[in-house]
């Protein structure tokens, strides 16, 4: 549409506008192309930051998400692997502190069976060291018997009883028994005797009369035995290698 005012400014710009030549006209549409480009490019970036904001947002969200579920299965297992190093630490402090006490215990143990064939007999490991002791010189039957007899006294059953005394008597006791003790002749018909209403203290003077034996004759000589001797050297150096510790 054409402007027909005189003086009019819009007459005045079209008619300027014609007599331009055509290639001014295509590098005006260009700039303003370019210039609509760089009026959007805000909105762009608008959108690219929002797009890059979401994209975080959701990131974390899933980060969260997993610390949740790491927490929640954490909760679901036994306590952490330093704990049990430690709880197995301590385990192994506590065994070896124990075995130093038995150490101990058993070094003291040694070195009493000396004041007293009492202390010896008390003595679980001196009985068995002593036992040992006995088969060297063939005699450990004198130290079966005792042992036989310290169990028949425990026998509550009065069956069981005369049927354990009986066996302890043919073992133990009567003339050509397998494994026969050293008591005399009157000992061992008194204890014949005892048989026929059997009690816990039928065996008690064949008893006495082994047991005197071994602490007069038997005791001595273990006391003076290497293997004894040895034994003593290990107990009382263990005790000067705890003074020198301490």
């Amino acid at each position: 549409m054409s402007c027909w005012v005189p003086g009019c400014p819009a007459l005045s710009m079209c008619q300027g506008l014609a007599a331009l030549p055509i290639t001014c006209l295509e590098r005006a549409k260009d700039l303003k192309t370019r210039l609509g480009i760089l009026l959007h490019k805000p909105e762009l970036g608008h959108r690219i930051g929002t797009s890059s904001k979401l994209q975080l947002g959701s990131r974390q969200r899933r980060g969260s998400a997993g610390l949740v579920a790491a927490e929640k299965d954490s909760s679901e297992y036994p306590p952490c692997t330093m704990e049990l190093r430690s709880g197995e630490l301590s385990g192994k402090v506590k065994e070896r502190e124990k075995g130093k006490r038995a150490h101990r215990d058993s070094s003291r143990e040694v070195l009493e069976w000396r004041e007293s064939f009492d202390q010896l007999l008390k003595s679980k490991s001196g009985v068995t060291a002593f036992h040992t002791f006995l088969k060297t010189e063939f005699s450990e039957e004198n130290l079966d018997f005792w042992l036989a007899c310290e169990d028949f006294k425990k026998t509550r059953s009065k069956t069981k009883l005369a049927s354990k005394a009986n066996r302890i008597f043919e073992e133990f006791v009567q003339s050509e028994a397998p494994r026969e003790v050293n008591i005399d002749h009157e000992t061992r018909e008194i204890t014949r005797k005892n048989l026929s209403g059997a009690t816990s203290a039928c065996f008690n003077e064949a008893q006495a009369k082994t047991r005197t034996l071994m602490e007069k004759d038997s005791y001595p000589r273990f006391l003076k035995s290497a293997s004894y001797q040895d034994m003593t050297k290990q107990a009382t150096s263990r005790g000067i290698s705890k003074r020198s510790h301490t």
